[in-house]
């Protein structure tokens, strides 16, 4: 009797499409590019996942596993309609959330405005109690005020409810005591969650403010997540549902709805993970990933195979920001994330003018509805697919396999009308000058997570993905000096195939502060064999199999009178004193790698023990049918624009013409998710993991 094939889901919600990969137990890959429905996103992935499998003739019952990467999270904080949020905190604390860190994010913006508390002053509540930073209990709970306290959060018609105690983190038995009072007294519909259990580290505000955010976003979350499965359910799909976080692992569906402030960042970290597993696999182990969909771009840095990775992070107020420079935009989320730098450009970006009269390229965007001028649905502001598709790049008939079609003459009109007449250009260098600051955008993106960060991008490639990314990544590679770009197969679906090969892994942390000395190995060691043994434990009781978990562990550490810790990879299996050398010897190289010196001499302060614990999966197959093969069939060509180039007809390739030999620019390669530019000076070709591997000229602008 022949095995029935087994499939899995992959599904990414951006601002303009989600994408819908299927990949099944015997390789092959289905994709399916659908316009995000906004009112509900879970209304698109499943309108998308059902459309697939009718044309595929692919069972209900055959998928077995659906893993999806999601911006509900980021963007209910983006636009502040989370939950009304109420915040427990001890005697003397309410005010947190005001005072913060003191930072703003521009020192001379005389506009600047603090980003309002997601909990509302009159919304926070005090309680008689007071834990020392040693563990010891001062003060013992008040528990006769939480009846009260319930009552007003049920009158205030309050939706969600964050616990933040002084010192919970070192000893949590007050703030567990309220959470049980309140689970007992409150409607089970309202959110209650502790900081115990989002964030047990040191720094008040930090901690405070990332529980208060995982409060805010639970209600939301939770309901989204509710959705998606009474959805799937009634196309017959009743899998396993894994949600991507923030720092690139795969979260249960449960496990997300309690700790949603982990998810803020699922969409852009699928990407990165996708991108690491492939350059490396490739032999590039040191990339920059650019990711450009319809509404925003995204750069990250993979190094020796590993992407970055940070736990200063703020949303909200309109930027996500991920660095230690800049603060006070939003509100700090104090989790694990892949260092991301993520802004407003993208294939919908608006071009228009600011109040000086300078063009400018975003950061609004048309998004899915009504999209950009040539998706012909209403909108008369043109935006950068409107430049591509008048400089020649894009498809002038129809994108996504013919599914979306386009509009060519009037997206030249609108950039005529807008851009070329008020500047007195052509519409040709109109569209170039579009590029122009597009490329300028997405390169401060690239110099965030590099030069920023003491790396020079001239030492990385470049890995371009999303709908957009491989039409403009030659550009951004030219003005960083990167000299090698790579786009990889299925780069407009490239997130979603991402969620396919990412590891379930959660991160657990426990802070421990003090000197270490160097007679402190074995305390060291127990620190993280505590830590470690917590970890498992929380991943075998969500039933996974011991046999199948594996942990990395890192300590964050920093020189004695430092304000910020550099988290620094710990290799296990050593004793005492030899895993504490080694960690003392990470963390001077990254000190020095990250702010170009160290001392060796100088003392080392321990701040908290983090364990990454992981289910293991064989992927030594994942890629291997992504191989391409030879394409001889003759080709289309159209008329293209370039910088300093005269108008030309150029050839439009598919992927299969750059197998054989390598090809010199320009020309176009098209496929069914994505469209890639190579201009002129540029030489291409598909390596044996399908990837198209661009080398530029010497010419460097």
């Amino acid at each position: 009797m022949t095995q029935q094939r087994s499939y899995r889901v992959g599904a990414d919600i951006g601002g303009t499409f989600t994408d819908i990969v299927i990949m099944s137990s015997t390789g092959e890959i289905f994709k399916r590019k659908q316009s995000s429905t906004p009112d509900d996103y879970s209304r698109g992935i499943v309108i998308g996942l059902g459309e697939l499998m009718e044309a595929e003739g692919i069972p209900a019952d055959a998928i077995v596993e659906l893993v999806h990467a999601t911006t509900v999270a980021t963007n209910t904080v983006l636009e502040g309609k989370g939950a009304r949020t109420a915040l427990i905190t001890t005697r003397g604390f309410r005010d947190v959330l005001e005072i913060g860190r003191v930072r703003v994010p521009r020192l001379y913006d005389l506009d600047y405005e603090k980003p309002k508390p997601l909990a509302l002053r009159r919304h926070r509540y005090e309680v008689d109690e007071r834990v020392l930073a040693d563990g010891g209990i001062l003060t013992p709970l008040d528990s006769d005020a939480l009846g009260a306290i319930a009552e007003d959060i049920v009158a205030e018609g309050l939706e969600a409810v964050a616990i933040c105690l002084l010192n919970s983190y070192a000893n949590p038995v007050h703030e567990r005591a309220i959470r049980d009072a309140l689970e007992a007294l409150l409607p089970p519909d309202i959110f209650v969650t502790c900081s115990c259990d989002v964030l047990p580290e040191i720094r008040e505000y930090e901690r405070t403010s990332t529980t208060v955010v995982n409060a805010y976003l639970g209600p939301i979350v939770r309901k989204y997540l509710d959705a998606l499965s009474g959805r799937l359910r009634k196309i017959g799909v009743s899998c396993p549902i894994r949600i991507m976080n923030s720092a690139g692992g795969l979260m249960s569906i449960d496990a997300a709805s309690r700790k949603p402030a982990y998810i803020i960042e699922s969409g852009p970290a699928a990407g990165v993970i996708a991108g690491a597993y492939m350059a490396n696999l490739a032999g590039y182990p040191d990339v920059i990933t650019v990711d450009m969909g319809g509404t925003t771009a995204k750069a990250a840095l993979i190094e020796a195979g590993q992407p970055a990775r940070t736990t200063e992070y703020e949303v909200g107020a309109g930027i996500n920001v991920s660095s230690k420079l800049v603060k006070g935009g939003g509100h700090s989320v104090k989790l694990p994330f892949i260092d991301v730098s993520e802004i407003g450009a993208g294939g919908g970006s608006l071009i228009g003018f600011d109040g000086g009269g300078l063009l400018t390229v975003g950061p609004e965007s048309a998004g899915s509805v009504p999209g950009p001028v040539c998706y012909d649905k209403g909108n008369d502001t043109p935006t950068l697919t409107d430049a591509f598709i008048t400089l020649g790049y894009l498809n002038q008939d129809a994108i996504a396999g013919g599914a979306v079609r386009l509009n060519a003459a009037r997206a030249r009109m609108a950039l005529d009308k807008v851009v070329a007449q008020p500047m007195g250009l052509s519409t040709e260098d109109a569209g170039l000058g579009v590029q122009a600051i597009a490329t300028a955008t997405m390169s401060r993106a690239v110099k965030a997570v590099s030069t920023y960060c003491g790396r020079d991008p001239r030492d990385f490639a470049l890995f371009a993905f999303g709908g957009n990314g491989p039409m403009i990544a030659n550009e951004i590679a030219r003005t960083m000096g990167i000299r090698t770009v790579i786009i990889p197969p299925s780069p407009g679906v490239f997130s979603a195939m991402g969620l396919l090969f990412s590891a379930i892994e959660h991160e657990f942390t426990a802070t421990d502060f003090r000197l270490l000395v160097m007679d402190a190995g074995d305390s060291f060691l127990a620190g993280f064999n505590r830590l470690d043994g917590r970890a498992r434990d929380a991943m075998l009781a969500e039933g996974y199999a011991d046999a199948a978990l594996e942990s990395e562990w890192f300590a964050d550490l920093r020189y004695q009178g430092q304000a910020y810790e550099l988290t620094t990879p710990v290799p296990a299996g050593q004793d005492g004193a030899a895993l504490l050398a080694t960690a003392l010897d990470n963390f001077h190289a990254e000190h020095k790698r990250t702010y170009g010196h160290a001392n060796s001499a100088n003392p080392v302060e321990l701040v908290s023990y983090r364990v990454k614990m992981r289910v293991v999966r064989d992927q030594s197959d994942d890629m291997d049918h992504w191989a391409v093969a030879p394409n001889d069939a003759p080709h289309d060509a159209r008329r293209a624009v370039f910088p300093d180039e005269p108008h030309q007809e150029i050839p439009v390739f598919n992927r299969g013409h750059l197998v054989a030999q390598a090809r010199p620019g320009p020309f176009i390669v098209e496929e069914y998710d994505s469209t890639f530019v190579v201009p002129p000076g540029c030489t291409a070709h598909v390596d044996s993991f399908g990837n198209i591997v661009v080398t530029l000229g010497s010419e460097i602008r």
